[in-house]
C-alpha cells in the first residue's frame, strides 16, 4: 500500500531527477523553504525599487513611465507570493482533511 509520505517522497525525487528516498537538499537541490526566502526576497526587492522610482520621480529626477514600470513589477511579484501562499494554505488544508 503506498502511503501519503512514500508518495510525496517518489514525487519530489522525480522533480529533482534524484533516486527515491533522497531528499531534494541532499542531493542539491534547494529546498521549499529556500525557495520562498527567495521569493520572498525578491517581492521586497521589487518593492523597494518601486519605492525609490516614486521617489526619484517627486524629486524630478525619474521618468514617469520608469515609476510606472517599477510598479508594475512590484504588483506582479506580489500578486505571485499571493499565489502561492493560496496554493500552500490550500495544500495543507486538503491534507489536514486527509483520514489518518
Amino acid at each position: 500500500m503506498m502511503t501519503a509520505m512514500a508518495a510525496a517522497k517518489a514525487y519530489a525525487a522525480a522533480g529533482s531527477g534524484a533516486a527515491p528516498g533522497i531528499s531534494g537538499a541532499a542531493s542539491g537541490g534547494q529546498d521549499f523553504g529556500d525557495l520562498l526566502k527567495s521569493v520572498m526576497g525578491d517581492a521586497m526587492q521589487a518593492s523597494k525599487a518601486a519605492e525609490t522610482q516614486i521617489a526619484a520621480q517627486v524629486a524630478g529626477k525619474a521618468e514617469l513611465i520608469d515609476v510606472v514600470t517599477a510598479i508594475s513589477s512590484a504588483e506582479a511579484s506580489l500578486e505571485t507570493v499571493m499565489a502561492v501562499r493560496d496554493q500552500v494554505i490550500s495544500a495543507y488544508q486538503e491534507i489536514m482533511r486527509m483520514p489518518i
